[in-house]
Protein backbone atom coordinates (compact mmCIF):
# COMPACT_ATOMS: atom_id res chain seq x y z
CA UNK A 1 0.00 0.00 0.00
CA UNK A 2 1.43 3.37 -1.34
CA UNK A 3 2.19 5.46 2.21
CA UNK A 4 2.67 9.29 2.09
CA UNK A 5 6.31 10.18 4.28
CA UNK A 6 7.21 13.62 5.13
CA UNK A 7 10.82 12.84 5.13
CA UNK A 8 12.47 15.83 6.58
CA UNK A 9 15.92 17.19 8.05
CA UNK A 10 15.50 20.17 10.98
CA UNK A 11 16.87 22.09 13.15
CA UNK A 12 16.66 21.24 16.73
CA UNK A 13 14.52 24.56 16.90
CA UNK A 14 12.09 22.80 14.25
CA UNK A 15 13.18 24.62 11.23
CA UNK A 16 13.78 23.38 7.63
CA UNK A 17 15.54 26.33 6.02
CA UNK A 18 17.51 29.24 7.53
CA UNK A 19 15.68 33.23 6.87
CA UNK A 20 17.66 33.37 3.97
CA UNK A 21 15.92 30.06 2.34
CA UNK A 22 19.66 28.35 2.50
CA UNK A 23 20.32 24.92 3.35
CA UNK A 24 24.09 25.79 3.63
CA UNK A 25 23.76 24.64 7.80
CA UNK A 26 23.07 21.08 6.70
CA UNK A 27 26.05 20.64 4.55
CA UNK A 28 28.81 20.05 7.46
CA UNK A 29 26.24 17.13 8.28
CA UNK A 30 26.06 15.61 4.87
CA UNK A 31 28.77 13.09 5.22
CA UNK A 32 28.04 12.07 9.05
CA UNK A 33 28.00 8.60 9.34
CA UNK A 34 24.74 6.36 8.36
CA UNK A 35 23.10 9.40 6.84
CA UNK A 36 23.87 8.54 3.26
CA UNK A 37 22.82 4.92 3.71
CA UNK A 38 19.26 5.71 5.31
CA UNK A 39 18.90 8.42 2.80
CA UNK A 40 19.54 6.26 0.12
CA UNK A 41 17.60 3.04 1.73
CA UNK A 42 14.64 6.01 2.02
CA UNK A 43 14.88 6.95 -1.56
CA UNK A 44 14.82 2.89 -3.08
CA UNK A 45 11.23 2.64 -1.12
CA UNK A 46 9.96 6.38 -3.50
CA UNK A 47 7.84 6.31 -6.45
CA UNK A 48 6.90 9.95 -6.41
CA UNK A 49 7.65 13.22 -4.77
CA UNK A 50 5.50 16.25 -4.29
CA UNK A 51 6.40 19.13 -3.66
CA UNK A 52 5.54 23.34 -2.93
CA UNK A 53 6.00 25.80 -5.51
CA UNK A 54 9.57 27.20 -3.25
CA UNK A 55 10.43 23.35 -2.87
CA UNK A 56 10.34 23.23 -6.58
CA UNK A 57 12.20 26.64 -7.73
CA UNK A 58 14.74 26.02 -4.79
CA UNK A 59 15.77 23.21 -6.50
CA UNK A 60 15.82 24.32 -10.04
CA UNK A 61 18.44 27.14 -9.08
CA UNK A 62 20.78 25.16 -6.56
CA UNK A 63 20.40 21.98 -8.88
CA UNK A 64 22.55 21.48 -12.49
CA UNK A 65 19.89 18.52 -13.34
CA UNK A 66 16.52 17.71 -12.45
CA UNK A 67 17.27 15.54 -9.35
CA UNK A 68 14.31 13.38 -9.75
CA UNK A 69 14.30 12.55 -13.34
CA UNK A 70 13.81 8.81 -12.19
CA UNK A 71 10.31 9.36 -10.44
CA UNK A 72 7.00 11.76 -11.62
CA UNK A 73 6.88 14.71 -9.17
CA UNK A 74 4.03 16.54 -8.80
CA UNK A 75 4.12 20.77 -7.70
CA UNK A 76 1.48 22.47 -5.54
CA UNK A 77 1.57 26.06 -7.15
CA UNK A 78 -0.94 29.23 -7.49
CA UNK A 79 1.93 30.92 -10.29
CA UNK A 80 3.16 29.82 -13.47
CA UNK A 81 6.28 27.82 -13.27
CA UNK A 82 9.37 26.85 -15.92
CA UNK A 83 8.94 23.24 -16.85
CA UNK A 84 12.11 21.04 -17.11
CA UNK A 85 12.62 19.24 -20.28
CA UNK A 86 12.00 15.75 -20.46
CA UNK A 87 10.78 15.47 -16.68
CA UNK A 88 7.79 14.20 -15.35
CA UNK A 89 6.36 17.21 -13.83
CA UNK A 90 2.81 17.86 -13.17
CA UNK A 91 1.72 21.27 -12.02
CA UNK A 92 -1.41 21.61 -9.79
CA UNK A 93 -3.52 23.68 -7.74
CA UNK A 94 -6.29 22.83 -5.51
CA UNK A 95 -6.65 21.01 -2.14
CA UNK A 96 -3.96 17.89 -1.24
CA UNK A 97 -6.92 15.98 -1.27
CA UNK A 98 -8.02 16.53 -4.78
CA UNK A 99 -4.72 15.11 -5.97
CA UNK A 100 -3.67 12.42 -3.25
CA UNK A 101 -5.32 9.56 -5.44
CA UNK A 102 -3.73 10.51 -8.30
CA UNK A 103 -0.19 10.98 -6.78
CA UNK A 104 -0.55 7.66 -4.96
CA UNK A 105 -1.23 6.26 -8.36
CA UNK A 106 1.78 7.67 -9.58
CA UNK A 107 3.91 6.29 -7.26
CA UNK A 108 2.85 2.90 -8.34
CA UNK A 109 3.76 0.16 -5.65
CA UNK A 110 5.51 2.47 -3.99
CA UNK A 111 5.47 5.41 -1.60
CA UNK A 112 5.09 9.20 -2.27
CA UNK A 113 7.44 11.69 -0.39
CA UNK A 114 6.19 14.44 0.99
CA UNK A 115 9.09 16.43 -0.14
CA UNK A 116 8.03 20.08 1.55
CA UNK A 117 8.27 22.69 2.31
CA UNK A 118 6.73 23.16 5.86
CA UNK A 119 3.31 24.50 4.11
CA UNK A 120 2.79 21.73 1.95
CA UNK A 121 3.22 19.39 4.48
CA UNK A 122 1.13 20.45 7.08
CA UNK A 123 -1.53 20.92 4.47
CA UNK A 124 -1.34 17.60 3.36
CA UNK A 125 -1.16 16.15 7.10
CA UNK A 126 -4.28 18.56 8.19
CA UNK A 127 -6.21 16.52 5.30
CA UNK A 128 -5.14 13.25 6.90
CA UNK A 129 -2.99 12.48 3.50
CA UNK A 130 0.42 12.02 5.18
CA UNK A 131 0.94 8.95 7.04
CA UNK A 132 4.31 8.48 8.28
CA UNK A 133 6.86 11.26 8.88
CA UNK A 134 10.40 10.43 9.42
CA UNK A 135 12.48 13.44 10.82
CA UNK A 136 16.29 13.91 10.68
CA UNK A 137 17.18 16.27 13.56
CA UNK A 138 20.99 18.37 12.80
CA UNK A 139 22.13 19.67 16.31
CA UNK A 140 22.02 22.79 15.07
CA UNK A 141 19.52 26.03 16.24
CA UNK A 142 18.81 28.61 13.66
CA UNK A 143 16.51 30.68 15.33
CA UNK A 144 14.00 31.65 12.36
CA UNK A 145 12.99 30.69 9.15
CA UNK A 146 10.95 27.92 7.07
CA UNK A 147 9.34 25.83 9.87
CA UNK A 148 8.89 22.18 10.03
CA UNK A 149 4.89 22.38 9.39
CA UNK A 150 2.88 25.02 9.20
CA UNK A 151 -0.47 23.80 10.71
CA UNK A 152 -3.15 24.61 12.80
CA UNK A 153 -4.59 21.86 14.26
CA UNK A 154 -3.53 19.11 16.81
CA UNK A 155 -1.65 15.93 15.41
CA UNK A 156 -1.12 13.26 17.04
CA UNK A 157 1.82 11.19 15.95
CA UNK A 158 3.17 7.59 17.49
CA UNK A 159 6.79 7.27 17.65
CA UNK A 160 8.04 3.51 15.61
CA UNK A 161 11.45 4.10 15.69
CA UNK A 162 14.70 5.93 16.60
CA UNK A 163 18.64 5.79 15.16
CA UNK A 164 21.52 8.09 15.89
CA UNK A 165 23.73 8.70 13.39
CA UNK A 166 27.40 10.31 13.75
CA UNK A 167 27.92 13.89 14.42
CA UNK A 168 24.76 14.15 16.75
CA UNK A 169 22.08 13.76 13.64
CA UNK A 170 19.18 11.81 15.01
CA UNK A 171 16.07 10.01 13.05
CA UNK A 172 13.09 9.54 14.52
CA UNK A 173 9.89 8.18 12.47
CA UNK A 174 6.80 8.44 13.48
CA UNK A 175 3.52 6.80 11.81
CA UNK A 176 0.83 9.88 12.20
CA UNK A 177 -2.56 8.40 14.18
CA UNK A 178 -5.73 9.11 12.21
CA UNK A 179 -8.65 9.48 13.89
CA UNK A 180 -11.32 7.16 13.31
CA UNK A 181 -13.24 6.99 10.45
CA UNK A 182 -16.54 9.33 12.64
CA UNK A 183 -14.30 11.99 13.83
CA UNK A 184 -12.16 12.31 10.46
CA UNK A 185 -11.74 15.13 8.29
CA UNK A 186 -12.70 15.29 4.85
Amino acid sequence: MTRFRYYVAASVDGYIADEHESLDWLTPFEEAEGVEPAMNEFFEQVGAVVMGAATYTWLLSHSPVWPYAEMPAWVFTHRELPAVPDADITFVRGEPSEWAPDIADAAGAKDVWVMGGGSLAGQMIEAGHVDQLVLTTVPVILGGGRRLFATRGHIALERTGSRAFGSGVVEDSYDVVKPPADDARD
